[in-house]
């Protein structure tokens, strides 16, 4: 089999849909190395003193991994000077980053999860980087908040990094989701997927079952509904399946089905669930949607909110389309 490389991909992408300029192919190549990087820090591991906490909290309020730090550098410090960006937003950053004035200004904004699954950094389980691309609005001189405050359908480009048992890049630039592979030897990103497709029957869904006494009715109906098994009303048996890392997560359901669900709760009722909107939910329902599948927030698609701030947090289910078009149904009865 002939091996197709990252910047390969994107030629021939840009050539086939004319959706890939030559400056948005060069950001997504720096990304990707970055996320070579930020492979090579998790995969050293306790060798080269990357775990456990840093005795910080990030503007979320959450206690900061080594790991996080870190991996937010190598992404800041991979895109400021390539002359492809107009300004970055991060999650473990209070506010946005705009280039710094000594090098060129770019036409792209990058967003990004530097580390998503921090709890699982210690553990050896799988985390992951997810990254979002809009356009600087036409005329912009110097970037601000407000200028972000796009919604998903704005996105040019979005996806993913999972260190895992391998390290993948998983991608879409509007015309489908392709994975790549990351050959460790020859440090190159390698086409092993095209066209993923998340299958639209599923036996299996995603959730933090140990909040479900907090869950509102909708979901508490969804779930028990798939626990009735063969004898309930959806006569199948479910599996449930929680890795605590989105990415891990998404990964799973992109390969093989599923629905993953972190919906907003009664615990914080001012709090509309935990998930990030600008990095997290936009990025992964790009990805869901050009794969076939759907994600909502409940009541609408993800990539139909009109954001209001940067960390804006909403609920998500996204995945199979059948089952999320179920869930969000039982949220608008």
């Amino acid at each position: 089999m002939k091996r197709i490389s990252l910047t390969q991909h994107l030629i021939e992408q840009q050539r086939l849909h004319n959706s890939i300029p030559a400056e948005l192919r060069l950001l997504i190549e720096v990304v990707g190395r970055a996320c070579k990087t930020i492979s090579h820090a998790v995969g050293k591991g306790a060798l080269g003193e990357v775990l456990g906490s840093a005795d910080s909290e990030n503007v979320q309020g959450e206690v900061q991994k080594k790991l996080d730090i870190i991996s937010n550098e190598i992404l800041l410090e991979a895109n400021e000077w390539g002359g492809h960006l107009a300004a970055m937003a991060s999650e473990e950053m209070e506010s946005i980053h705009p280039i710094p004035n000594r090098y060129p200004q770019g036409e792209y904004m990058l967003l990004f999860d530097p580390l998503d699954g921090s709890s699982n950094i210690d553990v050896n389980v799988s985390i992951g980087t997810i990254f979002s691309v809009l356009k600087a609005p036409d005329g912009m001189k110097s970037p601000t908040e407000q200028d972000f405050m796009q919604s998903g359908r704005k996105q040019v480009a979005a996806g993913y990094a999972v260190y895992g048992p391998q390290t993948m890049l998983v991608l879409t630039t509007g015309n489908g989701v392709h994975c790549f592979t990351l050959d460790r030897e020859m440090g190159s990103w390698v086409l092993t997927q095209r066209d993923m497709q998340i299958p639209a029957e599923t036996k299996e869904f995603a959730i933090n079952a140990s909040n479900a006494r907090h869950w509102h009715p909708p979901v508490t109906r969804y779930v028990n509904e798939m626990l009735a098994g063969s004898a309930g009303p959806r006569q199948k048996d479910f599996n449930m399946r929680w890795i605590a890392s989105m990415v891990a997560d998404v990964h799973r359901i992109l390969n093989r089905g599923g629905i993953f669900m972190y919906p907003a709760d009664a615990r914080e009722p001012d709090k509309p669930g935990k998930l990030r909107l600008m990095y997290e939910a936009n990025p992964m329902a790009f990805i869901v949607e050009q794969a076939g599948g759907a994600a909502t927030d409940g009541k609408q698609a993800i990539m139909d909110i009109q954001p209001e701030k940067l960390h804006q947090r909403v609920p998500v289910f996204l995945g199979s389309k059948s089952e999320v078009e179920l869930v969000t149904r039982y949220h608008q009865e």
